[in-house]
């Protein structure tokens, strides 16, 4: 796996402004390269602010969003449509502003689906349901059960936690199932879907958003070497390059030596 990079930005803004502007280029880049792109988005307020600064951006029209694979990271287990949802969130930030191809768009079951009448065990049926999905889509380059994505953004919880990786939960400690059913969360709702750690160090990179004073604690906690069950960002990695997306804020507790040079 990479080793951390950090790129530090003034504020929550340019942070959003700066991560789709990158995310525009590698998308690009990738469908030079192979025809298509994948990238896994990531809920929150952080992960919605780099979709809304991407949908204001003159340059979003370099991208040939028919020709782009949108996954998630994880999903709280609503009813569709619930103004909770990751995915109805991605989609008024952006989605329903930009053509994708529908069949490319590959949102995490809801609770109102197939599985939503299986009382608890519904949102592990579903979990497997996405699973499934992923390893559908992987081909023989990818070398696993889920296709190697682009990008993987994720945000960063003040208490470490990463998708639905909660420290020290069950989730966070599964080594072999690539998207598990989260049940009991700290962070309401409690019933979610998540991919695991296998899962998210597939991807080519991985990008953690972290913007705001509360999230320098968790910060400096996953850099410091701690390990992934307390620390679940921790150990959040790409193949290629894992990187931190930092306002000052969120930085604030981390030394002084562990940013890059080009960091204000």
């Amino acid at each position: 796996m990479s080793t951390p990079q950090l790129v530090v930005h003034r504020d929550k803004e340019l942070m959003a402004q700066a991560a789709a502007a990158r995310l525009i280029t590698k998308i690009v880049d990738a469908q030079s390269a192979r025809g298509f792109a994948s990238v896994v988005l990531t809920g929150g307020r952080n992960g919605n602010g780099v979709l809304a600064a991407l949908a204001a951006a003159p340059a979003r029209d370099a991208v040939d969003w028919s020709r782009l694979d949108l996954w998630w990271g994880d999903e709280r287990y609503l009813p569709e449509g619930d103004p909770e949802r990751n995915v109805t969130q991605a989609r008024a930030a952006l989605l329903d502003a930009v053509p994708l191809d529908p069949k490319r768009v590959h949102p995490m079951p809801a609770s109102d689906g197939p599985h939503g009448a299986g009382g608890p065990d519904g949102v592990d049926a579903a979990a497997a349901e996405y699973a499934a999905e992923l390893a559908t889509a992987a081909g023989p380059e990818d070398h696993g059960p889920v296709p190697t994505f682009d990008v993987l953004m994720l945000g960063v919880g003040p208490d470490t936690h990463v998708a639905s990786l909660f420290p020290e939960l069950p989730a966070v400690r599964e080594t072999t199932r690539t998207v598990v059913g989260v049940h009991g969360a700290p962070k309401p709702p409690p019933i979610r879907i998540s991919l695991t750690l296998p899962a998210i160090r597939a991807a080519r990179e991985v990008w953690l958003l972290a913007a705001g004073e509360d999230k320098a604690e968790a910060a400096a906690i996953a850099l410091s070497g701690a390990g992934e069950i307390q620390a679940p960002a921790a150990g959040a990695r790409g193949r290629a390059r894992t990187l931190w997306l930092l306002d000052s804020a969120a930085a604030s507790r981390l030394p002084r030596e562990l940013y890059p040079p080009a960091s204000p």
